[in-house]
């Protein structure tokens, strides 16, 4: 039986002239790839197929062109489906659709065997390391179980005619929306409220909606102005299993989009670094203070906790949210630079927390990680290849993986999140 999806115009990148864009290919999908494609090949050249299935063969149409490999979209499965292929949740992000949903047409559970492949792809590629990876859930029993609903923060754009929507993948052209199917219900009410959907707003307007997970008060950012003048700051309550703990974010400032994200990734940090009373404390790339808030409570009044963030925005944010716990310390600066300059403590750094952004740590940050020695290393990363690399470059310094936690915290799309513990070989 045939498959055909709903096919919007394909159009070249406007600075990448190329002939074979817009051509059409029958391939045989074989295996998944990085970055939510399947690799295909045609004529012994790669090709990275998006909507598409390992086992499928499909009829894909050109992006981009090169002599390398092609970018292509799968249009219509021909013979049999994928037994994880499903309806798309969000058609708009099929072909020739947004960006932002390029796994909706796979399953929930097919997702996150995707995703747990690539993982184990990348750490055997970029780590030599065979690991066994399970993907997650980060949702409880009915509560977005579907991959659905469960963004706090969407940002969207006003096209040409003043319609707000989202862009192309890997384009700068904007499709028109008439919802976001994976904002949360709060977040939807907020769209219709304002009439975000409805309204005609300035070609070229940004607009932000945000609904905390803790039920504050949501605001509409629109060219990072706040739709109230009081509302340039939003309020998170994360409760976890022992404790609760409060954060006020700037409203343009950066905080997990999954609601429940906040409390599994803080939950998992602190089982990795385990019992950490008196103990000193690194959290690089600290944000907001996410984990540091958590992390002080952990170690207690005799312990330290040292949070490094380049952000100023976010170091602000830190400094007012940790502002009643005398044993944390918020440092703003590079992270490699202020790592590196940061005097030895007295008893030695124990326990290294870092949250980096997608493009990972990189090997000079690595490397003045690892002179300090400490126990335990907890790696919180949202880009498995980045991931993969930067474990690769600690076991020269003679760490190795103790513990690999991964959680589906992008449902619909490629992304995952991961938190690795890393000690000493041998220790």
């Amino acid at each position: 039986m045939n498959h055909r999806f709903q096919q919007r115009r394909f159009s070249r990148p406007p600075t990448v002239p190329d002939a074979d864009v817009g051509r059409e290919v029958e391939v045989e999908v074989t295996a998944y790839a990085h970055g939510g494609h399947c690799v295909a090949r045609h004529d012994g050249r790669v090709i990275f197929v998006r909507h598409a299935l390992p086992g499928e063969r499909v009829r894909a149409v050109v992006t981009e062109g090169g002599p390398k490999f092609w970018r292509a979209e799968a249009v219509e499965v021909l013979g049999d489906p994928s037994p994880d292929r499903v309806p798309s949740a969000w058609p708009e992000a099929g072909p020739g659709g947004v960006g932002g949903g390029e796994l909706a047409h796979v399953s929930v559970a097919g997702q996150r065997r995707w995703k747990a492949a690539v993982i184990r792809e990348q750490l055997q590629r970029l780590a030599k390391l065979d690991w066994d990876v399970q993907v997650e859930s980060a949702t409880h029993a009915g509560q977005g179980s579907d991959g659905l609903a469960y963004r706090t923060r969407i940002d969207l754009i006003a096209d040409d005619e003043g319609r707000v929507g989202m862009r192309k993948h890997r384009s700068h052209e904007v499709i028109a929306l008439n919802s976001m199917p994976l904002a949360t219900t709060e977040v939807a009410a907020l769209a219709e409220a304002e009439g975000v959907f409805t309204r005609r707003w300035h070609p070229g307007q940004r607009l932000e909606l945000i609904a905390p997970a803790s039920g504050s008060e949501p605001v509409l950012l629109v060219d990072g102005i706040p739709n109230r003048d009081d509302r340039d700051s939003v309020v998170e309550l994360v409760e976890t299993t022992k404790d609760t703990f409060t954060y006020r974010v700037a409203a343009d400032g950066f905080w997990q989009n999954h609601r429940e994200a906040p409390r599994l990734l803080i939950e998992a940090v602190l089982d990795a670094v385990g019992p950490i009373a008196d103990a000193t404390v690194l959290d690089l790339y600290s944000g907001a203070g996410l984990f540091t808030l958590p992390l002080a409570a952990a170690v207690g009044l005799q312990g330290r906790v040292i949070a490094i963030e380049g952000d100023a925005c976010a170091v602000r944010d830190a400094r007012r949210n940790a502002q009643h716990l005398p044993q944390a310390e918020i440092r703003e600066g590079a992270v490699a630079q202020t790592l590196a300059a940061l005097p030895p403590t007295a008893t030695g750094v124990e326990v290294i927390v870092l949250d980096p952004p997608r493009a990972g740590a990189g090997r000079m940050v690595i490397d003045r990680i690892a002179a300090r020695s400490p126990a335990r290393i907890v790696y919180v990363a949202c880009d498995p290849a980045a991931l993969a690399r930067d474990i690769g470059y600690l076991t020269t310094h003679g760490y190795t993986l103790a513990n690999l936690r991964t959680f589906d915290l992008f449902p619909m799309t490629h992304h995952v999140e991961c938190v690795a513990l890393l000690t000493p070989s041998g220790g």
